[in-house]
């Protein structure tokens, strides 16, 4: 089992200020979450940054993907190392994804931005229930999505900023490989959590 949080932003997203670096570090230095996947804002800058600096460290693993601005509201593309060109209706963006093979995370559905109970209507693999950046309410109203769905809750900070880091992050029953915890997340192998206040280390 390990501790992955599914969704941070570096500052190749518009609205984000953690340099790929402090990512890094701050990954090897925690107790306990030692893999993050990358998300920015449309592009994937961020995360062979991110991946570049890990390779020095045997510990912790980067995962790549990205948060696509559709017409519709964001979604979370797990497993992918290059990017569509914008802009992209929410159909569009799916058939993407299923032609890369890689994973769709319903960011955030109730938030501005999310896609709400349009994710009723695309196949997707997982729903955000956890996000740290969003009000309980609206956690609870993803829940109950992932749930109507039968699709796996996960969890993660949607950090923008470094205090926001691991506010959620998901347990995975997968080991510290990509391929691993992308089908991990596919078989519903995982857990949300939401952490009570970011571990100081």
């Amino acid at each position: 089992m390990i501790s992955v949080d599914l969704h941070v932003h570096t500052f190749y997203s518009g609205d984000a200020h953690i340099p790929p670096k402090l990512i890094v570090e701050e990954l090897h230095a925690h107790p306990l979450l030692k893999a993050a996947a990358i998300t920015d804002h449309d592009t994937i800058r961020g995360y062979f940054e991110a991946c570049r600096l890990a390779s020095t460290y045997k510990d912790i693993m980067v995962i790549p993907g990205v948060e696509l601005s559709t017409f519709e509201g964001h979604l979370t593309v797990l497993g992918v190392t290059e990017i569509p060109s914008q802009p992209l209706s929410l159909e569009e963006a799916i058939d993407f994804t299923r032609a890369n093979d890689a994973v769709i995370v319903v960011a955030h559905p109730y938030r501005v931005m999310g896609i709400g109970d349009l994710a009723r209507n695309i196949d997707a693999d997982a729903v955000e229930t956890y996000n740290g950046r969003s009000a309980s309410r609206e956690n609870k109203l993803a829940e109950e999505l992932a749930r109507v769905l039968n699709l796996p809750g996960v969890g993660g900070s949607d950090a923008h900023r470094k205090e926001q880091l691991w506010m959620a992050y998901t347990e995975i029953d997968a080991s510290m490989n990509v391929d691993d915890v992308l089908n991990a997340i596919k078989h519903g192998k995982v857990r949300a959590v939401m952490s009570k206040s970011r571990q100081v280390y």
